[in-house]
């Protein structure tokens, strides 16, 4: 465990020190340089309001004057870049966390933007990410205005060894665009993590509450075709398949929800689909092992 601030690598300093240390040698010198500029410069004006001095040795000396002032500039902003080295020398935590296990040992060389050091996760709270069609798009936008109260089933998570997550989760945003190559959104949760049973990399099953409260049909994925983004499945009547156009929802591992177009009642086809036309004579399998197959 690491806390803000925490120091946790330090690089050799002896070329950083060195560095800010001509810096600020430099920034002295180019102050001083500016002060006598600056003194020339008042005294010639003086002369010349005098009569004593050129108009020419004047402008020398007013120009002498703007040249300190810029390298007195120059010299500032040298002196902060040894600063931020010198500092960056010195590696701390960004965030409240957890440290993995180093990937260099003392004294190893290591070059900038390029050698990993370690890595620092944040523990609580965790940070669930998973995709949902576009078409779902608006179902997770009203879950995510719901206002979630103590104790609230909306997301729960189902860990790696089958046990369910005690701590319900909660919509932190929906990503920006939807990627064009698979039409899929990515959406983060947020769970509490107060016991670190989450971890960094874990990978999870999510539980969305359904927030229909009908009974659905629930039929293999497999039985399902797409034609220029509907969806049909073939349903057999008197040994003869009939396409029947189906709205479909959430797929359940092999299983795809069905919200409207079947009643449940159906003997519909889950094999040789691509093959089928509408009006093709099918062969049936019994009565018991087709309702098995279809009624889920």
């Amino acid at each position: 465990m690491v806390r803000k601030g925490q120091k946790l690598y330090e690089i050799e300093k002896s070329k950083y020190a060195a560095a800010y240390a001509q810096a600020s040698a430099n920034l002295k010198i180019a102050k001083a340089n500016f002060e006598k500029a600056k003194n020339d410069a008042q005294r010639y004006s003086e002369l010349g309001q005098k009569g004593m001095a050129t108009k020419q040795k004047q402008e020398y000396t007013q120009t002498d004057l703007d040249n300190a002032e810029s390298q007195v500039a120059a010299a500032e902003a040298e002196l902060l870049r040894a600063s931020t080295d010198l500092r960056h020398a010195t590696i701390i935590a960004p965030f409240d966390g957890t440290i993995g296990i180093s990937l260099v040992k003392k004294g190893a060389f290591v070059t900038g933007g390029q050698t990993k050091l370690n890595t620092v996760s944040s523990n609580d709270p965790m940070a669930v990410d998973f995709v949902i069609s576009e078409k779902e798009i608006s179902r997770y936008l009203e879950l995510e205005s719901r206002k979630a109260g103590k104790g609230d089933s909306t997301f729960t998570i189902i860990l790696p060894d089958k046990t369910i997550y005690k701590y319900p989760g909660k919509i932190l945003f929906l990503d920006r665009a939807v990627d064009r190559q698979t039409g899929t959104l990515k959406v983060r949760l947020s769970f509490p993590n107060p016991q670190r049973a989450l971890r960094a990399g874990m990978s999870c099953n999510l539980r969305v509450m359904n927030t229909n409260a009908s009974k659905l049909p629930v039929i293999p994925q497999k039985a399902v075709t797409e034609q220029m983004g509907e969806f049909f499945v073939y349903v057999v009547e008197k040994d003869t398949a009939r396409q029947q156009k189906v709205k479909v929802g959430p797929t359940i591992g092999q299983n795809i929800v069905i919200y409207s177009g079947l009643n449940g009642e159906e003997d519909i086809v889950i094999e040789g689909v691509q093959k089928l036309r509408e009006g093709t004579a099918v062969n049936t399998q019994g009565p018991q092992t087709q309702q098995a197959a279809t009624k889920q």
